[in-house]
């Protein structure tokens, strides 16, 4: 398969790059910088995915079978809201019309932010738990609305096009032998601790990378979305008592058991056959790893 992958110097593109590489797919990878290293079965271009004409060109050009979208800013506080807003929505369209003008089927990889709880100020529950794909979405933020938003756009691409869009909607992604959640974890207190707007869910990378992979292979019809998230909170305490204790209340529907992750992914174990396999008691004490390339 030929594969093109945005964003392809970033913490997710490169992984998804490095994995369809080392699987013998033809990869091109696209950031708007070139890296430094090279990668066999892999060819990298830089572009500004924001500019229409540069997008358009690109997909045409290199005709993919397929389009991973990563590229864009991963979350917020890193650019003003506005420009968050901006780049990750203008992106999107540009990707999504290009890859429909040469029929490429699209990955996509949204958030769970668009629910609207994890940025939310303060976050507030969910109607029910676990949060599944079909839950109501609420976005107060720019990088939540723009998932949100490039979400219908994936569906204006389907409907334009007859391409099909999978939207991927990981929680916090976390790397083999450098889990950002650790810190988090060890000075954890449910009775101080704020709230988490994702209720101390997360992912690995791996995982996400196994997740986009399963929806490359899928005969998928339209636009459908999947949560990408490991099977248990990463605090290592029941996640119904910490949720209550932290919020104080609890949603009238909550079937949630043990450690299980507020999010659901059962719609990508029915539809895709795909089941997280990493957690955090092991990979967080790992060597290091991650593609050579970057």
């Amino acid at each position: 398969m030929n594969v093109l992958v945005t964003g392809a110097t970033g913490g997710i593109g490169s992984w998804v790059l490095d994995s369809l590489a080392a699987d013998g797919h033809a990869v091109v990878g696209v950031d708007l910088r070139r890296p430094s290293g090279e990668r066999t079965n892999a060819r990298f271009l830089a572009a500004d995915l924001t500019d229409h004409g540069q997008a358009r060109e690109l997909i045409q050009t290199t005709r993919p079978d397929a389009v991973v979208h990563c590229a864009g800013i991963p979350r917020m506080g890193e650019r003003p809201g506005t420009e968050t807003f901006r780049v990750n929505a203008m992106a999107a369209y540009n990707v999504f019309v290009a890859a429909g003008t040469v029929d490429a089927d699209v990955v996509y990889t949204s958030s769970e932010s668009l629910y609207g709880m994890p940025y939310a100020d303060p976050p507030f529950l969910p109607d029910y738990l676990p949060i599944d794909e079909a839950h109501p979405k609420r976005p107060e933020d720019p990088y939540g609305i723009s998932k949100f938003v490039s979400e219908h756009l994936a569906r204006m691409a389907v409907r334009k096009y007859d391409i099909s869009v999978a939207s991927l909607r990981p929680s916090w992604v976390n790397y083999p032998g450098d889990y950002d959640l650790t810190a988090v974890r060890d000075g954890f207190d449910p009775k101080t601790a704020d709230r988490s707007g994702n209720f101390w869910s997360y992912i690995d990378i791996r995982d996400v990378v196994s997740l986009v992979e399963a929806a490359l292979e899928a005969d998928i019809d339209g636009h459908e979305a999947y949560l990408a998230v490991a099977a248990e909170n990463y605090l290592g305490r029941p996640t119904t008592e910490t949720i209550e204790t932290v919020f104080g209340d609890l949603p009238d529907r909550c079937a949630l058991e043990g450690e299980e992750a507020a999010f659901s992914t059962a719609k990508a174990r029915t539809d895709l056959g795909w089941e997280p396999a990493h957690s955090w008691r092991e990979a967080e004490d790992q060597e290091p790893i991650g593609p050579a390339f970057v």
